[in-house]
């Protein structure tokens, strides 16, 4: 549709969706295409999933070094070493 090959009413029939949504989808691409090949997007996108990556395991590894020293403290009361 975006070459003009085809028309609305050709492929919503073919894909048995309503010609609407067919215009909003290509709206929607075009308004989007810029930003969709854009590398610094692509980085912004990529560092933030990085830095709540990152954040999600700093905590798993404080969780767990709390988890430990519990353990240790509960083995020397039960008479461990």
């Amino acid at each position: 549709m975006v070459k003009g090959q085809r028309t609305v009413n050709e492929i919503a029939a073919d894909y048995g969706v309503h010609p609407n949504l067919i215009t909003k989808w290509k709206r929607q691409l075009l308004d989007g295409v810029p930003g969709i090949f854009s590398s610094r997007a692509a980085l912004d996108v990529q560092g933030k999933e990085t830095e709540r990556l990152i954040a999600s395991l700093y905590q798993k590894i404080g969780q767990l070094e709390v988890e430990r020293e519990w353990l240790k403290k509960k083995s020397l009361q039960l008479g461990g070493k």
